[in-house]
């Protein structure tokens, strides 16, 4: 029987760019919706003459993941009218690594053999057997890709290199499930830097807020519309003028991060989000501490505010906080606001 993790990918499909320019969907298994047909297209970059080939890319839409390799096709090879082609692997887990490592050994086997065939008996052999083993074109093992290994590969260490105590500002914005944009016009930039913001609230363990490389479409909006905090990339500059759809926008190219006017309130800081920003900052700027032990002293102060957010909602009716009892408390004002907002969060408020 096949291990659970097997379970999670869900499709996968060819699209080819021929002699003539043309892109076509040309094959999937087992099926893909026609909604999520297009926004796949929208993000291979063989439909954008201009912008080169990104080998991989990957985001989220409708809460289904997708992982998308490119490759141009040197001849000779089996493949005789078609100059380039993307791999989709569609799956219910962010694993970046594991899917770009299963995207190049089924390239490799449509290169060899220019058929879907081989492709769809190596799809095959993983979601029953987790393994996929070929001599000439590589082998995958589901099990040498451990999701907190994908959790890990982002560097909160060069979010932080670059924006410095502004990095309590995305902080704040996690902790308090608002809506960050980020606006970069490379595409791989975006999904490094944003892949990593999650890891910032690592008690939640939450990557489905991650959107990584969202386009201003109707569709894509209208899914992003639906979740109440977010992470969202995109590379058109158009996007700053989209006040609806951020509550904090990152300008990465600039190093520039704003709050919108509606979130001001909320986002208010004070001592208490200088204490956590102190924290963020001498442990990532500390040289010997690795990724994982920086993501480990933010996780411990984060933990310490939770702790002392629950021990409050314990005292109270229902373990649900009132704005009187945090009033009771005596916080500066802005570290009230905050905990009161972060209790709407992590929903020990009472309403």
């Amino acid at each position: 029987m096949a291990a659970p993790e097997t379970q999670l990918m869900l499709s996968v499909g060819l699209i080819e760019k021929d002699v003539n320019a043309d892109t076509l969907w040309v094959w999937c298994y087992p099926s893909v919706s026609p909604e999520l047909r297009e926004v796949l297209l929208s993000k291979c970059c063989l439909r954008q003459d201009s912008q080169g080939l990104h080998t991989f890319v990957f985001g989220q839409f409708c809460r289904t993941w997708y992982y998308i390799s490119t490759v141009e096709v040197q001849e000779p090879t089996a493949l005789k009218k078609v100059t380039h082609f993307s791999i989709v692997v569609t799956a219910k887990d962010f694993n970046p690594e594991k899917y770009a490592a299963f995207s190049r050994v089924l390239c490799r086997m449509y290169i060899k053999y220019g058929s879907p065939v081989k492709m769809m008996e190596g799809y095959i052999a993983v979601l029953t057997k987790g393994i996929c083993q070929s001599d000439e074109n590589g082998s995958f093992l589901i099990k040498d890709y451990d999701v907190r290994k994908a959790y890990l590969a982002g560097s909160v260490k060069d979010v932080v290199s670059q924006f410095g105590m502004e990095t309590i500002i995305l902080y704040t914005a996690l902790m308090l499930k608002k809506r960050i944009v980020v606006h970069h016009p490379q595409v791989e930039a975006l999904l490094e830097f944003t892949r990593a913001l999650p890891a910032l609230t690592w008690h939640r363990k939450d990557w489905s807020i991650l959107h990584p490389y969202v386009h201003l479409t109707d569709s894509e909006l209208e899914n992003l519309r639906t979740c109440t905090g977010y992470v969202a990339g995109f590379v058109d500059p158009e996007v700053s003028n989209r006040s609806d759809l951020f509550d904090v926008y990152v300008n990465l190219p600039d190093s520039e991060i704003t709050i919108s006017q509606s979130a001001k309130e909320a986002m208010a800081m004070g001592k208490l989000h200088k204490d956590i920003g102190l924290v963020i900052v001498q442990s990532a700027e500390n040289p010997d501490r690795t990724d994982g032990q920086i993501i480990k002293d933010i996780s411990m102060k984060t933990r310490e505010i939770l702790a002392n957010l629950a021990s409050l909602a314990e005292e109270c009716e229902n373990s649900k906080i009132t704005l009187e009892t945090l009033k009771q408390c005596h916080f500066p004002p802005a570290t009230e606001n905050f905990l009161f907002h972060l209790a709407a969060a992590e929903q020990l408020l009472k309403i």
